[in-house]
């Protein structure tokens, strides 16, 4: 898997039939979503940067990317949650354009 960090991989490598059904999972809950991909996405990525979990910015921004969000949709994406969490998403806001903008 591209873009996933360190720990991802690690867990993936070492957990073994826990890992699995993590993913299978993961997966499931995706394909059953009512949302599009690329909203999927963004809305994982709002999640994401709610509870400052950074380290999977990459992957999902890369992901949102591909699907066809604009950097300006990331950018929402991220500061959705700005009146609840507040400014803490600043990090995050940093981490995820700077995904955005990697090629």
């Amino acid at each position: 898997m591209a873009n996933v960090t360190n720990g991802f991989s690690k867990f993936m490598e070492e957990a073994g039939e826990t890992g699995k059904a993590y993913m299978n999972m993961v997966m499931q809950q995706a394909q059953s979503s009512a949302l599009d991909k690329k909203t999927h996405e963004l809305a994982y990525i709002s999640v994401l940067s709610a509870i400052r979990m950074n380290s999977g910015l990459d992957f999902h921004v890369k992901s949102a990317k591909d699907l066809g969000a604009s950097r300006n949709e990331v950018k929402s994406a991220v500061l959705v949650g700005l009146p609840v969490v507040g400014i803490t998403l600043t990090d995050a806001l940093e981490a995820a354009l700077k995904a955005y903008d990697e090629e």
